[in-house]
């Protein structure tokens, strides 16, 4: 009779069990590797704390300033990567600085010249900046220089002298007039102070005053001062609105290259003809400007991927065309007067490995980081797992090879002859159940069938000696 096939469970459940078996002694085989090359991981991720913090402060400036809206800017940006960026208004540059400086910020907004200290010693300076770093130069602050033409001309002229003075080309027509110079901290006022002894005049030639840039705005149109200075870029509110102002005018000043080559913080910038209304013609001239270079200044201290994070945004929100640069001339390290980033650099100036293109920012950064970890550990566990294949080999193989310590057994008390023979076939059966019941994979199958015909072999031969015992003994 044929013999009959097992029931669909029974061999779903003795696969089951086979496949269970496989993957604990792949497990125990493996175990000390695996444990080992996790300790390691454990041990250098806590070391290089490759994970940022979850949260960072950035120095901005005044609310309504340009500064503000880049913050935001960056904020949301950051907020994709799950870094959420508190925003740490200013009066200024110069604020934003010396907040990086006392640990309050760990990103700020800080343009070229906004030292709070200009005159003191250069090593002063150094060592107060000891620790600052340059993510890199983010775009042109001008220093606008807006009045009303008719603050110029003075009292009513008589007829018989010139035409009135309504155009402002040279500082020093600011003498006796009432400027607003924006607020301390934020770096115009000392900025002020040093082109007007540029140009020959005393701090105290001009009546001047610190309104918030909104309130001197709206004094500046109501004639209650005479100009105002603000060194801010063109996103300003404040500039796009007095710009559009028919009774304000902005400054062109002739002297503009001497001045910077006065002050190496400083170059000159054109604003061209229509860039600000071509329906308009505004302005319906080129005007030359001074500016200052804004760049994103950090401290050592940030962590590194927060940096590199801040120094990829920057690049998307900086890299297109303004109104005094085209397109990629932001951000960029030539400017930079505090030593630039690596990080920084790599971003500006380098190619953003495959990773980074392709990652989420949470992984681009722990690959970035633990790399050469995860390749030393490579080197280490390759030959290490050369061990793995004769542990698992022993262990399988052990589960059978177990039983002829037994059967060896059974067989001396067999050749000694003094045990009773059917004690030794009840051992016999048992030790065949019990090698019946072990399952082991296909590979090492011929070594548990060798078992068994042991074990028969020896239940024959003491049936033959139990058979011959008789004859024997008559």
């Amino acid at each position: 009779m044929a013999e009959q096939p097992l029931p669909l469970a029974r061999r779903l459940k003795q696969a089951l069990q086979l496949w269970l078996l496989s993957v604990r002694d792949i497990l125990a085989s493996a175990g000390p590797v695996l444990l080992l090359a996790i300790g390691l991981l454990v041990g250098a991720y806590w070391w290089l704390d490759p994970q940022p913090p979850r949260t960072v402060v950035l120095a901005t400036g005044p609310a309504g300033s340009a500064y503000a809206d880049f913050g935001q800017r960056y904020a949301q940006a950051l907020a994709r990567e799950g870094i959420r960026v508190e925003l740490l208004p200013t009066s200024g540059p110069a604020s934003s600085l010396q907040a990086l400086r006392d640990g309050d910020a760990d990103v700020a907004f800080v343009r070229g010249g906004s030292d709070p200290t200009p005159d003191t010693p250069e090593d002063a300076r150094a060592q107060a900046n000891e620790g600052i770093l340059s993510l890199g130069a983010l775009f042109y602050e001008p220093l606008w220089l807006f009045y009303r033409p008719a603050a110029l001309s003075g009292p009513a002229p008589q007829k018989t002298m010139a035409p009135p003075i309504t155009r402002l080309s040279s500082l020093s027509q600011l003498r006796g007039l009432r400027v607003n110079v924006d607020q301390t901290g934020s770096g115009v006022p000392d900025l002020v102070r040093r082109l007007l002894q540029a140009n020959g005049l005393a701090a105290d030639a001009i009546v001047t005053s610190h309104m918030a840039p909104d309130a001197a705005a709206q004094a500046l149109q109501a004639g209650q001062i005479d100009a105002l200075v603000l060194v801010t870029a063109p996103e300003s509110p404040v500039v796009q609105g007095l710009l559009q102002q028919a009774d304000i005018a902005l400054a062109d000043l002739p002297q503009a290259d001497a001045l910077a080559r006065r002050f190496p913080f400083l170059q000159t910038v054109t604003l061209p003809r229509g860039m600000v209304d071509l329906a308009r013609d505004l302005p319906p001239e080129n005007i030359g400007l001074l500016a200052a270079t804004t760049a994103l200044l950090t401290h050592e201290d940030t962590h590194p991927a927060l940096r590199q994070l801040f120094a990829q945004t920057a690049q998307k929100l900086h890299g297109g065309a303004g109104w005094f640069n085209g397109v990629r001339d932001f951000p960029n390290t030539r400017t930079s007067e505090l030593p630039v980033s690596p990080e920084g650099d790599r971003a500006i100036n380098g190619t953003p490995p495959f990773w980074q293109r392709h990652l989420p920012f949470w992984a681009s950064n722990l690959l970035e980081r633990m790399w050469l970890v995860i390749g030393g550990l490579i080197v280490l566990l390759l030959p290490l797992s050369r061990v793995v294949p004769p542990l698992y080999t022993y262990r399988v193989r052990q589960r059978v090879f177990r039983w002829y310590a037994r059967l060896r057994a059974v067989e001396a008390r067999l050749d000694e002859g003094e045990a009773d023979a059917t004690e030794l076939l009840d051992e016999l059966d048992e030790l065949d159940r019990v090698a019946s019941q072990i399952t082991v994979p296909l590979a090492h199958a011929d070594e548990l069938y060798a078992l068994r015909n042991n074990i028969e072999g020896a239940r024959r031969r003491l049936l033959a000696r139990r058979d011959q015992a008789p004859a024997f003994v008559s």
